[in-house]
């Protein structure tokens, strides 16, 4: 009786045993199976935003170099500064509406106004102010669209550089063109991605964002179309960057000397 009792836990705690390897092994294939589908459907993330933004000739670039280490930090925090300044300003400050803000922003210390000019800041804090929620948001929509496939090839450095490159652009550019008027918004940032972008695959102020379109044009073609990371040997880089500071010299010039304010 004792051996058959002994034979029967013993039994009972091989299939325990049993049991408990089998549960292991289940938990360690579902674990390979997430694994194995986080790649993937990261692959078809980029595959479907390869095929909506690029020609087919530089897709396999685009494949081979997207992924989210770094991820898109660059992009995603100047976007939730400029809304969280444009939900400062309709909330916090007194406004009628929050389509159209009017006396709020005209007094901020980021707004670029003319008669301010020498407070500096302020050609570039400009970018973090909007006029209303259709602004804002025709502005964020577009840079995340197109900031953050850019960045995650390029990386944030050299998309923060086009950004400002055009945000700079478009505040020099109206203080010569429209040099009476204030200016706000981030258009000059994105019209220098779009002008990036699109060279690579080939209203406040119209001054600004023709602006930061040729800014993407010379300076974004450049960086974006060297997808290796030799950017300082590219001439190319030298020949743009050169091209513009010599813009944004004259219109320091400009400013200074030739206002029509002065």
């Amino acid at each position: 009786m004792a051996a058959a009792h002994n034979l029967e836990m013993e039994e009972d705690v091989n299939l325990n045993r049993d049991r408990e390897m089998k549960e292991m092994l289940e938990e360690e294939k579902m674990r390979e199976d997430r694994a194995g589908k986080d790649p993937f459907r990261l692959k078809k993330v980029h595959r479907i935003v390869s095929k909506w933004m690029l020609p087919e000739p530089v897709r396999r670039t685009y494949l081979e170099r997207a992924n989210c280490l770094p991820p898109p930090v660059f992009i995603i925090s100047i976007s939730i500064a400029e809304l969280a300044v444009f939900i400062y300003y309709a909330v916090w400050k007194p406004q009628k509406q929050w389509i159209t803000l009017d006396s709020g922003i005209l007094e901020s210390p980021f707004i670029y106004r003319p008669e301010k000019r020498e407070e500096a800041w302020r050609f570039i804090s400009y970018m973090l102010v909007h006029a209303g929620v259709q602004h804002v948001l025709g502005n964020l929509v577009m840079q995340l669209v197109l900031g953050i496939p850019l960045e995650m090839v390029h990386k944030g450095l050299r998309v923060g550089l086009v950004y400002l490159a055009g945000v700079i652009a478009g505040s020099l550019a109206s203080s010569i063109f429209d040099p009476l008027k204030s200016l706000v918004g981030a258009s000059g940032g994105v019209y220098a991605l779009m002008g990036g972008y699109f060279m690579n695959v080939l209203v406040v102020s119209f001054a600004a964002h023709i602006a930061g379109g040729f800014a993407g044009m010379s300076i974004g073609y450049t960086v974006f179309s060297c997808f290796d990371k030799a950017l300082l040997k590219d001439p190319r880089f030298w020949i743009a960057i050169a091209a513009y500071l010599a813009c944004v010299l004259f219109a320091v010039f400009f400013n200074i000397f030739l206002f029509p304010a002065n």
